[in-house]
C-alpha cells in the first residue's frame, strides 16, 4: 500500500501513525496537494490527501474511511477501536470531536494563506474560531471525565486527539490561551513522546 501526502496534514498523519500501529506494511510518499499538485492528480484525480492505493491499484480517499479499511485489513487483532457499545460510543465521539477540530483549523488557516487579506471575511473567521474552541471544549470536558490512558497503548480516539491538537498548535496556536485546555493538551503532550509519534513528525 502507499499513502500519498504530506505528514504536515493532520489527516495524513493520523493514517500514516494508524498504519504504524495496526502493523500494516506500507510506503509513505510525501506529495503536497499544492506545490506538486500535477504528480497529485496523476495518482489520485481528486487530488485529496491523504488517499491510499491499495494492492491491485484501487485509490482510497478521506481519512476516516481509510483507517476503516486498514481495521478491516488488520483483521481485529490489533483493533484501534473497542468492540463494546458503550466504549465505542465515546472513542467516536471523541473521534469526531477531534475531526471538527481539524476541519476548522483548516479552515481557518485556508482563509489566512489562501485569500489575500482584504478579501478575508472577519466574522466567517470570528465564526470558525469559534467552533474550533467549542470542539476543544468538549473534549476537554470528555477527558475530565474519562481520561485516556497513558500506559503506551493508543486508540484511534488518542491517535486523532492528539494530532488535532498538535496541528492546532503549529497552525493556530493564536486562537488559544496558554492555560486552555490542559487534558486536551497534556494528552497530545504525552502521545507526541511516545515511539510511534515520534517516528512520524508532523513538521
Amino acid at each position: 500500500m502507499q499513502l500519498i501526502g504530506m505528514l504536515d496534514s493532520p489527516y495524513v498523519r493520523r493514517v500514516a501513525i494508524s498504519l504504524k500501529c495496526l502493523k500494516l506494511p506500507f510506503e509513505h510518499h510525501s506529495v503536497s496537494v499544492f506545490s506538486t499538485f500535477e504528480q497529485f492528480q496523476a495518482i489520485n484525480p481528486v487530488v485529496k490527501a491523504p488517499t491510499l492505493v491499495c494492492e491491485g491499484g484501487k485509490v482510497l480517499m478521506d481519512s476516516s474511511l481509510i483507517i476503516d479499511y486498514l481495521e478491516t485489513l488488520a483483521g481485529g487483532q490489533n483493533s484501534l477501536m473497542p468492540q463494546a457499545a458503550p466504549q465505542r460510543l465515546h472513542e467516536l465521539r471523541l473521534i469526531g470531536l477531534a475531526l471538527a477540530a481539524c476541519e476548522k483549523s483548516v479552515q481557518i488557516v485556508y482563509e489566512r494563506k489562501l485569500r489575500p487579506l482584504e478579501k478575508q471575511h472577519g466574522p466567517w473567521l470570528e465564526r470558525i474560531g469559534g467552533q474550533l474552541q467549542a470542539a476543544y471544549a468538549e473534549l476537554e470536558r470528555e477527558l475530565q471525565h474519562q481520561p485516556l490512558p497513558r500506559d503506551g497503548s493508543l486508540s484511534q480516539a488518542g491517535i486523532s486527539l492528539a494530532v488535532a491538537w498538535s496541528f492546532s498548535q503549529m497552525m493556530v496556536a493564536d486562537q488559544f490561551g496558554p492555560e486552555q485546555f490542559p487534558a486536551v493538551r497534556g494528552f497530545a503532550e504525552y502521545a507526541e513522546q511516545l515511539p510511534v509519534f515520534l517516528a512520524t513528525p508532523a513538521a
